[in-house]
């Protein structure tokens, strides 16, 4: 009987957000197993203790834990180097192992290092994989699409090209987009939409969210619809009929279930012609190759193959990069940033330099 490879073998990759927690567990640089669950951190630290109870025992064992976070955005912080601290409090005191936090351009630190470089660290997911990829791939156009946000990062000569760094920059750049596939509130795609032969304005109410949309278009896939609804209630497609309905001041008795399928369709272009907007900003200011890629990840692939097709540029899905257990791949691409960090620090130069106690 084989030996599962323990301590000095293992490094587990984490991204700390403020819905999710997802790691990546690696050996010897290739992915063996990939995890996501909920993690509600507007509730403070106590939901990361609640979320890493409920993970697989690996995510506990001895090893170099690599971290990457956005969570330091949620609101029980009152600012990031509040929120930055304390997720890596929480690294150093919950996980067991030496810790590397991920800095983005200052490369990964000591948790020591971290309240001089909070700017570096904060919100730097998206450098992570995007620095995976350009390892991978020369140039190509990185479109990350998650349950709340998109990022859509230029890789050039095999390096991040991203024209800013901070999410202030990168929503000015296009860069990052606040909508993704689960949870974006509908009001939040357009004001007004076409229904019953009118063009009728929105409750502006959080009745229904994207996951709603593509939860009746069947393109939700189950593992990523781990929220609860926007009423807390059921998740069938009548009750998301119910909550789409709202959103034009309707039961949803009142029209057919074609017409509900319809609306959800609008909103989703709707979505799709705002991501686009953004790649078109991106690409107008760093000049891709026209067989650049678009590499695609995040739960939202989907999305980011029908950019790809807009933007008349091959697609390919971050998992054929990754070198991972064949029941794992289809996770790298979903939990891309956690594989991606754990990934950038396997080599063995950087897993000994923390290891002795950097």
């Amino acid at each position: 009987m084989s030996m599962m490879p323990q301590g000095s073998d293992v490094v587990i990759g984490w991204d700390l957000g403020g819905i999710h927690v997802k790691a990546a567990r690696i050996v010897a640089g290739r992915v063996e197993a990939v995890v996501q669950a909920p993690c509600l951190l507007w509730r403070g630290p106590v939901a990361l203790d609640e979320a890493l109870a409920g993970l697989p025992e690996w995510t506990r064992e001895h090893a170099l834990h690599a971290v990457t976070m956005t969570g330091e955005l949620a609101d029980f912080f009152s600012n990031r180097a509040e929120g930055v601290g304390a997720l890596v409090d929480w690294a150093k005191t919950r996980l067991t192992g030496p810790v590397a936090i991920y800095g983005g351009r200052a490369e990964f630190l000591p948790p020591d290092a971290v309240p001089a470089h909070v700017a570096d660290i904060a919100s730097a997911n998206w450098h992570a994989t995007a620095g995976f990829v350009g390892r991978a791939v020369g140039e190509a156009l990185l479109v990350d699409i998650g349950s709340t946000t998109t990022d859509i990062i230029p890789i050039a000569a095999g390096l991040p090209a991203a024209a800013g760094y901070t999410d202030a920059e990168r929503l000015a750049t296009g860069e990052l987009v606040y909508t993704g596939l689960v949870r974006t509130p509908l009001v939040a795609l357009a004001s007004q939409v076409p229904f019953g032969g009118r063009l009728v304005s929105l409750m502006a109410e959080y009745f229904a969210t994207t996951a709603d949309v593509y939860r009746l278009l069947g393109r939700l896939p189950e593992e990523a619809d781990q929220q609860e609804a926007a009423d807390g209630k059921g998740k069938s497609l009548a009750e998301t009929c119910v909550r789409l309905a709202r959103m034009v001041g309707h039961d949803a008795g009142e029209a057919s279930d074609e017409a509900w399928r319809d609306l959800a369709a609008h909103f989703a272009e709707l979505q799709l012609r705002r991501i686009h907007d953004a790649a078109t900003q991106v690409l107008s200011g760093r000049r891709l190759p026209d067989d650049a890629p678009v590499i695609a990840c995040g739960v939202g692939t989907g999305i980011v193959e029908a950019l790809a097709g807009r933007l008349n540029r091959p697609c390919r899905n971050l998992a054929e990069l990754v070198p991972a257990e064949e029941g794992t791949r289809g996770w790298t691409a979903s939990c891309a940033p956690a594989v991606a960090v754990g990934l950038l620090a396997s080599s063995v130069e950087l897993q000994q330099s923390f290891r002795n106690g950097r």
